[in-house]
């Protein structure tokens, strides 16, 4: 730790996307480096590995989109599970749902929860505190293939890039296994990179979900701190999905908690998709 400002960069494609500020902290876990900053206008902010994960300033704009799509489009969603998200982000966003029973939380690398909890409160809040949260310290992959079919309503992934110990949650087989543990009318929800730094990863989800799923729909947005700011999370469904139908009821209730995410938002960013991508998707 420094109590001199210091700029962390992530380096990307002969990019660097910076924060200046002092380094709250910087440790190795089992498997990754593990960076915390304190940036004026951000806020404290995570890095795993060399990448940005999340910041204060600009959380919401990653997980309001990742989580409120899907809650607030199916009526049966008491079951979820949550690869990933040890920042709490996803955990928080879910819990505003009262007819969630409960929530599984797989992640595989515990000093980023206990990080999160020390550095990074604000993020997952009082979901780190409610019954309905339960806290699994295991490898995300290993953890659906023992899951009984047709047992989650939700799934979302909430993972890092690509890397060593990530690349199976981006595997045809892992995608396989999730739509087998979900539930009929169940919904996946997965970060699916971005269409300019990371296209040709994203192009391959959405051909992979594409194929695997009945139904597949992505939304695009923006998160600042991440590499070219554009993000997207990409949904499917062995049933027809109707993300942009939800329940209003409940989605009036939801966006009035929220500071990105709202109804028009999210069927603005479902037409969004870079003529690029559509052109790819087509070939």
């Amino acid at each position: 730790m420094t109590d001199i400002a210091t700029w962390i960069d992530e380096y990307h494609k002969g990019s660097r996307f910076g924060l200046n500020g002092k380094v709250l902290l910087r440790k190795n876990s089992k498997y990754q480096e593990i960076i915390v900053i304190e940036n004026d206008y951000y806020g404290k902010a995570l890095m795993l590995d060399g990448c940005w994960m999340t910041s204060l300033r600009d959380e919401k704009y990653y997980h309001e989109c990742l989580v409120h799509p899907a809650l607030t489009s199916i009526d049966d969603k008491s079951h979820v599970l949550i690869i990933g998200g040890g920042d709490g982000g996803t955990a928080r966003e879910c819990v505003k749902y009262a007819n969630i029973a409960k929530i599984d939380l797989v992640e595989i690398d515990e000093e980023v929860i206990k990080v999160s909890k020390t550095f990074l409160k604000e993020i997952g809040g009082e979901a780190w505190s409610d019954k309905r949260l339960a806290i699994h310290i295991d490898d995300g992959v290993k953890w659906v293939e023992k899951t009984k079919d047709n047992f989650y309503d939700l799934i979302f992934i909430d993972c890092s890039d690509p890397s060593e110990f990530s690349n199976l949650l981006f595997k045809d087989s892992f995608y396989k296994e999730c739509k087998r543990i979900l539930t009929k009318k169940g919904i996946l929800a997965t970060q699916s990179e971005s269409p300019e730094s990371f296209k040709d990863i994203h192009i391959n989800i959405l051909k992979t979900l594409k194929k695997i799923f009945r139904a597949s729909e992505t939304m695009y947005s923006f998160v600042p701190i991440y590499p070219s700011g554009i993000w997207s999370w990409t949904f499917a469904s062995k049933e027809e999905l109707y993300l942009s139908k939800p329940n209003c009821k409940e989605a009036l209730i939801i966006e009035k908690g929220c500071e990105i995410w709202n109804l028009n938002f999210q069927n603005a960013a479902f037409k969004m998709m870079p003529n690029k991508i559509v052109k790819e998707l087509n070939s």
